[in-house]
């Protein structure tokens, strides 16, 4: 049972600032609670009523008497604090606030909306908003809102953050013949959040699909547990706002430049199942597509057709966005090539031509939905002097409820002629669209889902051994008490090493004389790089020297870097030489880490090397849900350095192996340690045996 029940099946509900007046929000939210034939017990509360709407008014929450599940408030912003401690001494499970005029006026909102929620939480109670539309549930029934009309029944559940786009999309609705099981507008979201909804809905019986509308996601480590198991049962769809690049944050890693303001939000939704939408009304053909459908076997897709531009268009569309278009069997093409015009295309896309009637449609889309190697149908329409789409209409219906395994579309590509056979498809359950394209984007969407499906299994255990988190955790507090945020590379190398990641050690070499030891220690040839916190990018000011030999050349290039830095930087500190052994060669790749603010750790993957924000040949995962070998391997796969590690023109294939525990190791690192704001390991080079990563820069912050 859901633990949020007292606001959608509540048994006992209070209207506080219900009113008399048509004007008033007051009477907007009793009247609809009313007319939406609500079964339970309804309290207006007024001090200056006796009675509303047939109901007996009370003066006060306390003065009813029983116990209230649900108070919805509409009373001034100077009322409301006094009100939640009354609604919290009466024992109210849940305040649906209405009011606005808290956070989203500044600060002195702000303090009332805290003032709220601390009354909230010392009582116990839960609150939507405040500031918010309301909610509603249609198999309660309840319309506890101040929303124009009450949705049609159905089983499609939409959860918005903006009270506006709520209220439009339940007038749509009507047009559309939508059906929709809840309506929740979240307002400001002081209590109780998307997270607490979409959980809620996942339990509910009656909804089949939960849409979200959102410009935020408050607690991003709780929304992937919870979308994460929610997901594994119904579709969630969420339409992000606020996507543009103003938003980005200002970074001094290649990682932390490539991550953006919406790859975490991206990355959050791919791994715990979400589809994400990039329209409204892409939001809602993927709601109609997963409502009223089956899930697709697999991406092959037949094409009936009464014209041939369309059928192009939507053949394109289906490559476009990487379904495939169905190989129909012998049986399948003979029957057609025995039955149509022989003008006809018997080939996927089948078209029947432009004097097609209803008794050809039926023959063609019977045909290919029986065909096994078909996993769905669209069905194309144009309007032509003997088209019968009312008749066609009705054929797409029977043949969809007869294969009900299958998802089957529509596309009636035109206006009045075709309004009445549109009208019959929608009534019945079968999406329906004016062109191509969105049909098959939805086609994507359910078969993406499906596809998700079907790969969950239980995560294998990664046996991570020989961390050493005390060293680390030395390291990161001598840097900060050098007053310092940026490790230089010395300290990376050993960080990197404490966690079992593969690493060219660098040692840190102050004179000369220094460098030629290290370099004896460690075994000529080696390179040498400049020692500072300020120099990011050491080529650039000549602090790097590599091929070197011998103790003469590692002496001339210690001074030659000591030199060009003084020129180039005469300010930055420098700490001295770090020296490094030379690496044999291999595949460059990135491994980095920016921390973000709702999602943390964003992990980074792709092709290394001086080119990586040029090319962007680059994906993202979160390291809080990168829990097993096989999500890093497919996180490998989906970049072009894989085509160059598996071994490109004869190379031999390089060390996935080692690779693949360097990226769970990374993620261990910076799951361990919430201080490490940035970290780019770039390059790693990936030998046939082994890897080892050249560069590390890791970035810092003091935790309170």
């Amino acid at each position: 049972m859901s633990k949020l029940n007292f606001l959608f099946e509540p048994k006992h509900i209070a209207v506080i600032g219900a009113s008399r007046s048509p004007q008033k929000i007051g009477f907007a939210i009793l009247d609809n609670i009313i007319k939406s034939g609500f079964p339970g017990d309804i309290y207006p509360v007024n001090p200056h009523e006796d009675e509303i709407a047939g109901y007996k008014c009370y003066r006060s929450i306390q003065e009813i008497g029983a116990p209230i599940d649900q108070a919805v408030i509409s009373v001034p912003v100077s009322r409301s604090i006094q009100v939640a401690e009354e609604c919290g001494e009466a024992g109210v499970k849940g305040l649906v606030v209405i009011t606005a005029g808290f956070k989203e006026i500044g600060k002195d909102g702000l303090k009332q909306e805290q003032q709220l929620l601390e009354i909230c939480h010392r009582y116990n109670m839960r609150m939507l908003g405040p500031n918010c539309v309301g909610l509603m549930d249609t198999h309660t029934p309840l319309n506890a809102s101040f929303a124009k009309g009450f949705p049609d029944e159905g089983n499609i559940s939409f959860i918005s953050q903006s009270g506006a786009m709520l209220v439009s999309i339940l007038d749509w609705s009507f047009e559309m013949g939508i059906g929709f099981s809840r309506f929740i507008s979240l307002g400001n979201k002081a209590d109780l959040t998307e997270v607490d909804f979409i959980e809620s809905c996942a339990a509910d019986p009656q909804t089949k699909v939960i849409l979200c509308y959102v410009e935020d996601i408050a607690d991003g480590k709780r929304f992937i547990e919870v979308c994460s198991e929610a997901s594994k049962h119904k579709p969630i769809i969420i339409l992000k706002s606020g996507t543009s690049s103003a938003g980005a944050q200002a970074a001094s890693s290649h990682t932390g430049a490539l991550a953006g303001s919406d790859r975490a939000y991206e990355t959050a939704f791919k791994q715990c199942g979400v589809l994400r939408a990039d329209s409204i009304s892409e939001l809602f053909d993927l709601a109609r597509a997963f409502s009223t459908l089956p899930l697709p076997r697999q991406s092959r897709v037949a094409i009936v057709t009464n014209a041939g531009g369309p059928a192009i268009v939507a053949t394109d569309a289906v490559e476009k966005y990487g379904l495939k278009m169905a190989r129909f069997t012998k049986d399948t093409i003979d029957k057609l090539r025995n039955n149509l015009p022989a003008e006809a295309n018997i080939y996927n896309p089948v078209d029947i031509i432009g004097d097609a009637k209803n008794d050809r449609y039926h023959f063609a889309i019977e045909a290919v939905l029986e065909d096994q190697s078909v996993d769905s149908a669209l069905v194309l329409l144009c309007p032509a002097a003997v088209t019968e789409p009312e008749k066609t209409a009705e054929t797409i219906v029977t043949l969809k409820n007869r294969y009900s395994t299958k998802p089957v579309m529509a596309v009636y590509m035109g206006g009045k002629t075709l309004a009445e056979g549109k009208n019959y498809l929608i009534e019945n359950a079968v999406p329906t669209f004016t062109f191509p394209e969105p049909s098959v984007r939805s086609l994507q969407g359910m078969f993406n889902y499906a596809e998700y499906i079907r790969n969950i299994h239980p995560p294998a255990p990664v046996n991570l051994s020989g961390i050493d988190c005390t060293a680390v955790r030395k390291i990161m507090n001598d840097v900060l008490a050098d007053h310092r945020v940026v490790l230089l590379g010395h300290e990376a190398s050993a960080v990197m090493a404490a966690y079992g990641i593969p690493v060219s050690r660098s040692y840190l070499a102050r004179t000369e004389e220094e460098a030629c030891q290290i370099s004896r220690n460690i075994g000529l040839p080696v390179v040498l790089k400049i020692s500072s916190p300020r120099i990011a990018h050491k080529t650039d000011v000549g602090g790097v020297e590599i091929g070197l030999h011998g103790e003469d050349d590692v002496k001339k290039a210690f001074r030659r870097i000591i030199e060009k830095v003084s020129y180039f930087l005469p300010d930055a500190p420098v700490y001295g030489v770090e020296v490094q052994s030379m690496v044999d060669d291999g595949v460059e790749v990135i491994i980095g880490m920016s921390r973000d603010i709702q999602f943390g750790p964003l992990l980074v993957f792709g092709l290394g090397g001086i080119y990586v924000n040029l090319i962007e040949d680059v994906t993202f995962r979160l390291a809080s849900a990168l829990v097993t070998e096989e999500e890093v391997k497919k996180m490998i796969s989906e970049t072009k350095a894989y085509t160059l590690l598996k071994g490109y023109r004869g190379k031999k294939p390089a060390d996935l192996e080692t690779l693949t525990a360097a990226i769970l190791r990374t993620a261990r690192l910076v799951t361990d340690f919430e201080e490490i704001t940035e970290m780019d390991i770039n390059p790693v080079r990936v030998h046939t045996h082994g890897a080892t990563a050249l560069d590390v820069k890791i970035t810092i912050e003091k935790k309170e």
